[in-house]
């Protein structure tokens, strides 16, 4: 029996910036002289520069969270972000990027710095469709926004999570170590990567590389994407050393001009999320048979005249407890479900089997420069919620964040793994 929570601030700011962001859209008519003015400035023709081979950004962020027991916990963080892409040959390019997160306090894990190498490599074109690429490469399959059931790269790749912004996660990850083939065509392309094992799967300190993290095992994708008459679907095999195939679908269909349907489905034949994260746990636990499972994001995004996207997004994942299965660990033993909750956060797999994904997102919403973000994710088994709500203004040099976070939800719910129900964060970065 789970308790019914009353409106709390955060919840409410969020459905009324949800409102805000469509009536404000509705007002921001392009006829607007005074937008139009400020639009065509931003928009002015400048000299043409040729672009840098360094990308670099500096962040400064302080946050407040209130915890559960009453207290509150005050943190700073300390963010490095640099890129290197450099064109040697027209046939020859090297590539690099990495980030370093201080934070105070330091993590559970006793890190106070956090680095998290994205991608080194080098890549080389032999022909004119033809891509070979070697090194440590971020590979992000999928399409849907809120959980990808085909990224199949994902499993402890996110070493330092600053947002729960879902393309944050995707975006901010170490890479895997990894050779890639690529042939393109006209209306379409065959990928083709072997990531090989590497070194054992542990913990490992802030500045190690952490290659077992993402190259504990053999593994290897191919994709195939093909243009069908208004369809393009990809279609994914991935073969994990020790495991049976997986296969995986990528589609999208535009509606009309403005909504496009999204569909991400994976499916094979694997044992129950529950053993998999005691077997990943103890080599000696026995998993179960294996049945076949499948997951599911299947959503709609509706985009304006006006730089507003709106979308929902109902996630499933069948490997996931049921609902007896879900309240038997949420009431078992504690390490028990502690195990399982830190397994499927490393492994970004849904924690039970469905979620509801709500997001909006408006670019120079109401001033040019001014990007406004809102995202509730709810899960139907214990009805836990969590809200989030961004504001960024940014400029060619600067930029300046706020967020708040809001879990709602009773003790060892899907949201509750966090000691903290609500955050607030403000951000400054300077990009050079």
């Amino acid at each position: 029996m789970y308790t019914r929570y009353p409106a709390q601030p955060v919840r409410r700011l969020s459905l009324v910036l949800l409102m805000a962001l469509l009536s404000a859209n509705a007002y921001a008519s392009p006829d607007d002289p005074e937008l139009e003015a400020l639009t065509l400035a931003d928009n002015m023709q400048k000299k043409p520069e040729k672009a840098s081979d360094w990308r670099a950004f500096a962040e400064v962020a302080t946050g407040y969270s209130r915890l559960r027991d009453g207290d509150h916990e005050n943190s700073q963080r300390l963010s490095f972000d640099i890129q290197f892409d450099k064109t040697l040959t027209p046939a020859w390019r090297l590539f690099f990027s990495d980030r370093v997160d201080i934070s105070w306090p330091a993590t559970s894990n006793g890190d106070r710095a956090i680095n998290t190498l994205k991608e080194a490599g080098v890549s080389w074109k032999p022909a004119e469709n033809t891509l070979l690429d070697a090194g440590r490469i971020n590979v992000r399959n999928g399409i849907a926004l809120g959980y990808n059931p085909t990224d199949f790269f994902k499993s402890y790749a996110v070493r330092s999570a600053v947002s729960v912004d879902p393309a944050s996660l995707r975006e901010n990850r170490q890479g895997s170590v990894m050779l890639r083939a690529q042939q393109l065509w006209d209306s379409g392309s065959l990928t083709l990567i072997a990531s090989p094992r590497l070194a054992d799967l542990q913990m490992q300190s802030g500045w190690n590389p952490n290659i077992g993290a993402t190259n504990h095992n053999d593994r290897y994708l191919l994709a195939v994407s093909q243009k069908i008459g208004d369809f393009t679907p990809q279609g994914i095999i991935f073969q994990e050393k020790g495991q049976k195939p997986r296969f995986g679908l990528n589609l999208s269909h535009l509606l009309n001009d403005a909504t496009v349907f999204n569909l991400e489905w994976s499916g094979g034949y694997a044992p129950k999320q529950t053993d998999a994260a005691f077997a990943a746990y103890n080599p000696a636990f026995r998993t179960g048979e294996q049945q076949w499972q499948q997951q599911i994001a299947s959503g709609i995004s509706y985009t304006t005249s006006n730089k507003l996207t709106l979308t929902a997004e109902a996630h499933y994942n069948s490997a996931a407890p049921d609902n007896q299965t879900w309240q038997q660990l949420q009431t078992g033993p504690l390490p028990s479900y502690l195990l399982y909750r830190a397994y499927s956060q490393q492994t970004q797999n849904l924690t039970t089997r469905r979620q509801l994904f709500l997001h909006a997102t408006w670019q120079d919403a109401i001033i040019p420069h001014l990007d406004l973000s809102t995202m509730i994710t709810h899960i139907p088994e214990d009805r836990s919620r969590r809200y989030w709500l961004e504001m960024r203004y940014h400029r060619e040099a600067w930029e300046i964040g706020f967020q708040v976070a809001r879990i709602v939800g009773v003790s060892n719910t899907a949201h509750y793994l966090s000691s903290s129900y609500r955050q607030i964060f403000f951000s400054v970065k300077f990009f050079k």
